[in-house]
């Protein structure tokens, strides 16, 4: 069942509004989605809990022209009220039964794993899918230590049965490098956000996936 509700995203977006070079949040996603991203995670994490809700409704109207998925990160209440996709959970954070009690089963449930055990944990309470990394260097995940590298993403893929986004410092130079170990996508957040461009960068990267979405 997971890899039936995941497989139409290759490339998961996650948002930062500071690495917007100062560029409305909502033009860039916007941007992104017009490029052919299908999957959207809202990761404001210094947004007050209305002003976060605000921003998700706004977001889940903008993802749901383009037939996109919009998960939130971490907040299970903001996704239930705003009506979205689903929710991405910490590898230290709620577990994943948890949400998936609260959220019920058709709702996406992805899980960011930094280790072998939080994959195999988070595969065991019901996660959708995963997030592996960071694959390389990223300084939005140095707090988790060095990067990890492919060997380890590699590890993971063929240690849990879920779709294995590989994450951290994805980039069009190794994108491939983190699909030919295995991944069933990439996820990232600089990229695409503080890219000149969104909707050109998402569509290169797009390019470089074996069964790319559908440009627009």
């Amino acid at each position: 069942m997971a890899k039936a509700k995941t497989n139409s995203f290759p490339l998961y977006l996650i948002t930062d509004r500071h690495q917007t070079s100062g560029r409305d949040l909502l033009a860039v996603v916007g941007e992104a989605l017009a490029g052919g991203v299908t999957a959207v995670q809202l990761r404001e994490k210094d947004l007050a809990p209305r002003e976060l809700l605000e921003l998700a409704r706004a977001l889940r109207e903008l993802t749901g022209r383009f037939g996109a998925r919009l998960l939130v990160n971490d907040r299970i209440d903001v996704a239930l009220a705003a009506g979205v996709d689903g929710v991405h959970l910490g590898e230290e954070g709620i577990p994943a039964d948890v949400a998936r009690r609260l959220l019920g089963p058709e709702r996406l449930i992805g899980v960011s794993c930094h280790t072998l055990a939080g994959a195999r944990a988070a595969e065991e309470g019901g996660a959708d899918f995963i997030t592996f990394g960071p694959v390389f260097f990223t300084a939005s995940k140095a707090r988790y230590g060095p990067p990890v590298g492919l060997a380890p993403l590699a590890e993971a893929v063929r240690s849990v049965s879920l779709p294995v986004f590989a994450l951290g410092g994805i980039t069009r130079e190794n994108a491939a490098d983190a699909m030919a170990a295995g991944a069933a996508g990439i996820a990232l957040i600089s990229a695409i956000c503080a890219a000149d461009s969104p909707r050109d960068e998402a569509r290169a990267l797009l390019s470089l996936l074996p069964h790319p979405s559908r440009k627009r």
